[in-house]
């Protein structure tokens, strides 16, 4: 197998390596950024990394990217084969945010003097450079909002993500600090509470099987993090004939979540444009290989250090703005949608 020390040096190469995993070499002359994915599993990370790759490529870059699979190992080999072809500059979503694993890749990085930008994900105890992504107490406060104000009252499940991704924890607590004073009066009672492993929609569809059968089907509103645990919620109320009675939160904006959305089957979705995320990223990365200042505002704590951020803004998705945001901004289109849906339910 070539390494990617020689496959680099071609122009608009495509290598698969690595067990059919994806590294990417885009033209763009001699800067290099190195986008590593955890793993590119769904709609949201395949729509960043098409998003990234257009911008560095307009801004001269050349992109190598990978695909780890969900590998630990894999993503730090990957890593290391980017250092050792030249790149300036990492962007990097890990798979554990928490753990050695993904801070001994930082290392590796700044060891060979790569400046790091933690994307979507803040890597913790680790010397990166910026930290780009949305705000996720703003999240979390936006999808425990929505629903408290649609059922002040009742039984709650929530779903929370990865146990090993500290952004699903922020976004737990964020949600909490919400729910709180409901559950301090005796309004709301959380009837079930767990983290999901590796945002798996499959272990969502068994926590909801399991609240729904110790609840005898009494829940007010289902609170998972993002369109695939809210996805797996749903199959499960669907096979109890729950959907449409049970309000159910989200997050991505995902074309399953949005067409359940105009079915009424889910009530909202935190739509984060991430092809502004991705073009921002893709900016700061350049900025940062040639040696310039980010436009970071403000910092988030890593547990090591002050890290400089970029935080962007989500916006709330109901059935009353589906047409005036994913499909203005063009992140879903009007086709795809109505296409799954009955004449009643279209959106005009």
């Amino acid at each position: 197998m070539k390494s990617l020390r020689s496959l680099t040096v071609l122009s608009a190469t495509v290598v698969t390596f690595l067990t059919g995993q994806l590294v990417r070499a885009q033209d763009g002359g001699r800067l290099k950024i190195g986008f590593s994915i955890e793993a590119m599993k769904g709609e949201r990370w395949q729509t960043d990394m098409a998003s990234f790759e257009a911008r560095a490529k307009q801004l001269g870059a050349q992109v190598i990217s990978g695909d780890a699979g969900g590998d630990d190992d894999r993503q730090f080999q990957q890593v290391q084969d980017m250092i050792r072809a030249g790149i300036k500059v990492l962007v990097l979503l890990p798979h554990d945010t928490a753990t050695a694993k993904a801070s001994r890749i930082v290392d590796a990085a700044k060891s060979a003097n790569v400046k790091v930008i933690s994307y979507d994900r803040l890597v913790l105890n680790s010397d990166v450079d910026l930290y780009v992504s949305f705000d996720r107490l703003e999240i979390g406060w936006l999808q425990a909002q929505y629903l408290t104000k649609q059922a002040p009252k009742g039984n709650y499940v929530l779903i929370a993500g990865s146990p090993n991704d500290e952004g699903a924890k922020t976004l737990h607590e964020a949600q909490m600090k919400v729910l709180q004073p409901y559950i301090d009066r005796g309004d709301i009672k959380v009837i079930a509470d767990s983290f999901t492993k590796d945002w798996m929609s499959s272990e969502a569809y068994l926590s909801m099987l399991k609240a729904i059968d110790s609840s005898q089907g009494n829940i007010a509103a289902v609170l998972a993090s993002n369109d695939g645990l809210a996805g797996g919620a749903i199959q499960a109320l669907r096979e109890h004939h729950l959907d449409g009675k049970v309000l159910v939160s989200g997050q991505d904006a995902d074309l399953a979540a949005i067409i359940c959305i105009a079915q009424g089957a889910q009530s909202m979705t935190v739509y984060k444009p991430v092809g502004n995320e991705a073009v921002v990223a893709a900016e700061e990365a350049v900025r940062l290989a040639k040696g310039e200042k980010t436009r970071a505002n403000r910092t988030v704590s890593n547990g090591k250090e002050d890290v400089p951020a970029i935080l962007l803004k989500p916006i709330v998705v109901t059935k009353d703005n589906i047409k005036t945001t994913v499909v203005q901004d063009g992140f879903q289109t009007l086709k795809s949608i109505n296409q799954a849906l009955s004449a009643d339910q279209q959106i005009k």
